[in-house]
């Protein structure tokens, strides 16, 4: 459905691009005189005239003959044969046409196929034609980009679409809702935006028949409440949640799942058994699911006993099982979130002599259930349990109970995780015997382990037998083989497996990027990082961001180019992204190396202003209101004042090493006392420098003497806290303090 809404009568965009037209033909009517014959030169223009109408009616002939031929290959869905014959077309096919084919491309859920409808998209735009699209068309593209991964793409797809008065239908819009919000990065941000921006479009319509397709229901509602605990945006949460009735949504058990995971976001533990007491006061059928995520949870929060209590209490058919969590989990809730969350769960503030409710129905542990737990095993360590467990699952007489591959791979990622890889090998071998297969993340699992033990060559024989088996690498696979290069020092092998994986049509992914800029940064090789560099900007697909900038700037800074450094953070902070503490060490890092101290005094105060050391009103002038408060680590201070220090810098090193100690972080002064004694302990000795040099060495000496107070060496800073005035004697006494 498509609507442009003007203040008071919504048209549709077809009706307005009618309007357009009427109105420029009006604007080229002319006058025609009738009381003189038609001259000679007019005769002839006439005849020129006839014969362009014959060559503009055959060429329509000829439009038409190519359209009829494309409509009908796409009616017997012959997609290849259209496409070819889509390319041969020497004109642009009609909007049925190009509608149907934008839809079968996306129907196919192949790379190659997405690719030939997004180079559709790009000339319609390129000629200014992209209303000859339905909004079907498009809404069906989006969904089939943020299937494959490219959420950015699907993201612009259907903004795009809202700029241009179309409403897309709400399985659209929705799918690509909960794709971002699974994503990284800014995903979940960017999937509260774009409910936002749908449902703030939809209010716009009086006539509520005309968004009827359009309207969000409890699956988009779903989609982004979940953005919102993957953000831990309580506050927002509430707010899409009490907004549920009035667009005629219930709640269901897929929301309450959600607001399980909102309660770990936030920290909340003691809240998760007041969900599950308000799915059963509220009478929402339960599912599986609810326990699983329970378990998770509690896993999550190391709390593994509480994690098995509730396998147990399920093996034993037991129904009080909000009883035994309220039992294991007695805490008193306080919190910012406190009022969100009585809002969210009213059960939470019932009397003490409240009775939980029972279960309707016995569940019993399924398979996912005790994989969960296999988690929890791994996660504390506990390898010998979750080998122990596996076993278990195998005499289970319950087909549901069973190992899948998801099992399987849990037992083989708790044996890569402490270099088992023979006995992991043998659990893949296993896997085979009993007829269940393998899939991508096990051979990538398989694959990390070999890296981390830099069993390179296993590592490219694992690759190779999963394409034996029909499994093909993804960008993971060929990420973990890059980082593995790293490991061994080989540059070229890591760029060998990224031109591999782009000849396989694998996109390369944000990842894929930076690790291969790591390869050339250790490799001393930054001018082939910003190469890299360069290619992911133009990538449409993936999105620069700050680890991106920081590997950049790592790369010339292991090697001292300052000013190269310099220039990309210049550049980085023009397109919006300012520096991080990583960004900031390896500057402080750069400086040491290129033995520029005074450009250590610039870093300080950049430092200072955005910790909030400095006048409020020069952090405001300089770094934009969402631009965050910086916190220093250890490493970055203990480099600046290690560059002071060597240069000399006692007053700016003072500063630092107060900053330090504010931070809790403890100077290592017994560095900084052999940094001293080595190269200053014989600085002001000088007896025949002149007055004036000498004038302008006593703030250096004061500092310098502040400086040797602090380390706790022989000073006349300490001593001159009891010196009477007119004391001072001749030589080195008159610089005293």
């Amino acid at each position: 459905m498509s609507a442009k809404p003007p203040p008071s009568q919504p048209a549709s965009s077809t009706d307005l691009r009618h309007n357009n037209h009427r109105d420029s033909l009006k604007s080229t009517t002319t006058i025609h005189w009738s009381s003189h014959p038609p001259s000679p030169a007019k005769i002839f223009t006439s005849t020129a005239t006839n014969s362009t109408n014959t060559s503009i009616a055959t060429t329509t002939t000829s439009t038409q003959n190519y359209d009829n031929t494309l409509l009908n290959l796409l009616r017997q869905r012959k997609t290849e044969d259209a496409w070819i014959a889509y390319t041969q077309s020497p004109h642009l096919p009609n909007p049925t046409c190009l509608s149907r084919l934008i839809c079968q491309l996306s129907y196919q859920n192949t790379s190659s196929a997405l690719t030939r409808a997004q180079s559709i998209i790009q000339r319609l735009r390129r000629e200014r034609q992209l209303h000859r699209l339905d909004s079907n068309s498009l809404g069906l593209l989006a969904v089939a980009a943020a299937k494959s991964g490219d959420t950015l793409y699907a993201n612009s797809i259907l903004k795009s679409m809202l700029r241009s008065g179309y409403l897309p239908h709400v399985k659209a819009w929705s799918a690509v809702v909960s794709r971002l919000a699974s994503s990284g990065d800014d995903g979940p941000k960017e999937a509260v935006k774009l409910f936002s921006q749908v449902t703030r479009t939809i209010r716009r319509f009086g006539d509520p028949a005309l968004v009827i397709n359009s309207r969000p229901d409890t699956a988009a509602y779903n989609a982004v409440l979940n953005a919102c605990a993957n953000l831990g945006w309580t506050e927002k949460f509430l707010q899409l949640f009490d907004e549920m009735p009035e667009s005629n949504c219930e709640p269901d058990v897929l929301t309450y799942n959600i607001m399980i995971k909102l309660c770990a976001s936030c920290d909340r533990k003691d809240l998760l058994v007041f969900v599950l007491e308000r799915i059963l006061e509220k009478e929402i059928p339960l599912c599986m699911t609810t326990f699983q995520s329970l378990v998770a949870s509690y896993i999550g929060f190391d709390d593994l006993e509480t994690a098995e209590k509730i396998v147990q209490a399920m093996r034993d058919g037991r129904k009080d099982l909000c009883k035994i969590l309220r039992e294991s989990n007695m805490e008193e809730f306080e919190g910012d979130d406190a009022g969100v969350f009585e809002k969210l769960l009213p059960n939470m503030n019932y009397l003490s002599d409240y009775e939980p409710p029972l279960l309707k129905e016995v569940f019993k542990p399924n398979t996912r259930m005790y994989t969960t737990l296999m988690k929890g095993y791994m996660k504390a360590g506990r390898i010998k349990d979750t080998v122990r467990m596996l076993e278990a699952m195998r005499s289970q007489e319950d087909s549901d109970s069973r190992p899948d591959h998801v099992t399987y791979t849990t037992v083989v990622s708790a044996l890569v995780n402490v270099g088992s890889m023979e006995k992991a090998k043998q659990v893949l071998t296993e896997m085979s015997k009993a007829g269940i297969q393998a899939n991508r993340v096990t051979y990538n699992i398989l694959l990390k382990g070999y890296c981390q033990q830099l069993q390179i060559d296993n590592a490219k024989e694992t690759i190779k037998e999963m394409i034996d088996v029909g499994i093909e690498p993804d960008a993971v696979s060929y990420n973990t083989l890059i980082d593995g290069c790293i490991l061994i020092d080989d540059c070229a092998g890591a760029l060998v497996f990224f031109n591999e994986m782009r000849s396989r049509n694998i996109a390369p992914t944000k990842i894929s990027y930076t690790t291969l800029m790591k390869a050339f940064s250790v490799s001393g090789q930054p001018k082939l990082a910003h190469d890299v560099f360069n290619e992911m900007e133009k990538d449409p697909r993936v999105k620069v961001d700050l680890v991106a900038w920081n590997m950049l700037i790592e790369a010339y800074s292991r090697l001292g180019m300052l000013d190269f450094a310099k220039e990309t953070v210049e550049n980085m902070k023009k397109k919006g992204v300012y520096p991080d503490v990583a960004t900031y060490g390896s500057l402080a890092n750069c400086i040491a190396l290129a033995r520029k101290p005074g450009e250590a005094l610039l870093l300080w105060n950049e430092i200072k202003e955005r910790c909030g050391l400095i006048n409020d009103e020069i952090r405001v002038s300089k770094f934009p209101p969402n631009v965050p408060d910086l916190k220093p680590d250890e490493g970055l201070l203990d480099t600046l004042a290690d560059i002071c220090v060597r240069a000399a810098f006692f007053k700016k090193s003072l500063e630092i090493v107060a900053f330090m100690e504010e931070l809790g972080i403890a100077p290592n002064k017994t560095k900084y006392t052999r940094i001293y004694v080595e190269m200053h302990s014989r600085m002001f000795t000088s007896k025949h420098a002149s007055r004036a040099r000498q004038d302008r060495r006593i703030e250096k000496k004061r500092a310098a003497e502040a400086f040797k107070f602090w380390l706790g060496l022989p000073n006349s800073y300490y001593g001159s806290e009891w010196r009477l005035e007119g004391e001072g004697g001749d030589g080195e006494d008159e610089y005293a303090i």
